[in-house]
Parts: C-alpha cells; sequence; structure tokens
C-alpha cells in the first residue's frame, strides 16, 4: 500500500519572538488513508502545538512520492527528479517524473539529500529542480515498519514505467 500525503493549511494566532501576536497561515504535511483521517489527524497535531483556537483551511493530496527528513534541517524543500527510461524498440527515451520532500538548510544541501535518497536507483535520472517548499512541519503516521528502504520505492516506480511502456 502506498502513503497518500496530504497538505493541509491551518490558520490561527501565533505568538512571534518580539511577543506580537498575529494571524498566520501555515502549511503541514501529513500521511493520511483519507481526507477525512486527515483532518483529524491535523486537529490532534495542532491542538499540541496551539491552545488558541485554529482553523483548517484546505487540505488537499500532495504529490510526493517520499519523504526524506534529515537531523539538523530546519526548512523542506521539493525536488523533481525525472527518471529516463529508453525503449529499446523505438530507440527513444521517455521520462517520467516524481516529486520528493526533501530537509535541508539550503537549496545545495538539498540536491545533496536528493542525490542520497537516490542512491541505489538502478535507472538513469536527473533532478531538474528544487525549489523551498512552504511546508513547515511533517506528521508521518507511523506503523512500526518504518525502515523500508526508500530505493526499493524507487525501483518499483521504474517497474511500473517499463511495463507500461511496453503496453
Amino acid at each position: 500500500m502506498s502513503v497518500i500525503w496530504y497538505e493541509c493549511k491551518v490558520k490561527y494566532r501565533k505568538t512571534h519572538e518580539t511577543g506580537e501576536s498575529k494571524i498566520t497561515t501555515e502549511t503541514y504535511l501529513l500521511d493520511a488513508v483519507s481526507y477525512t483521517e486527515a483532518e483529524s489527524r491535523i486537529t490532534e497535531e495542532m491542538a499540541t502545538y496551539t491552545s488558541e483556537e485554529f482553523r483548517i483551511t484546505n487540505i488537499k493530496v500532495a504529490n510526493f512520492a517520499e519523504v526524506h527528513p534529515v537531523e539538523n534541517s530546519d526548512r523542506w524543500f521539493k525536488s523533481k527528479v525525472s527518471l529516463i527510461s529508453y525503449d529499446d524498440e523505438s530507440g527513444k527515451e521517455s521520462k517520467s517524473n516524481l516529486y520528493m520532500l526533501v530537509q535541508a538548510n539550503d537549496v545545495k544541501e538539498a540536491y545533496e539529500n536528493t542525490e542520497q535518497a537516490m542512491e541505489g536507483t538502478t535507472g538513469d535520472y536527473t533532478i531538474p529542480a528544487i525549489s523551498e517548499s512552504p511546508i513547515l512541519d511533517v506528521f508521518p503516521y507511523f506503523t512500526g515498519e518504518e525502515e523500508t528502504n526508500s530505493s526499493e520505492s524507487i525501483e518499483a516506480k521504474e517497474a511500473e514505467l517499463e511495463e507500461s511502456e511496453a503496453i
């Protein structure tokens, strides 16, 4: 079963370091099986972060194939990875894009973390774009199966791509 990530926008009154209190909207990411569960989980998570009232303004499915947290990093970056495959019959090259969310301190580190996440990938790929994400925090759902190899997921995507080309 693949993970479905949801981007949740939450509006609430936030007290800044200066002591000033402002209404702000922030984006969070979590995995869930439905919009209903996503709403329930973000409500639960936000209740632990703020004692103020908050309102969920938007929930949408995010198009991330994988999420890679990195210790000692404070920002999230969206990496576009193009998997390259070759059709032996026609001799043509085709690309299939996937998006990864990687944690880093700057764009250079995000690129390096994306390459590290792609280690072990058997196919060719390029990283055509990396941009800073508005996502403030990620709340994964822990099932006890956290120690899966990220290259397995990418290899599964490559196999899907090869199957679709064969058809």
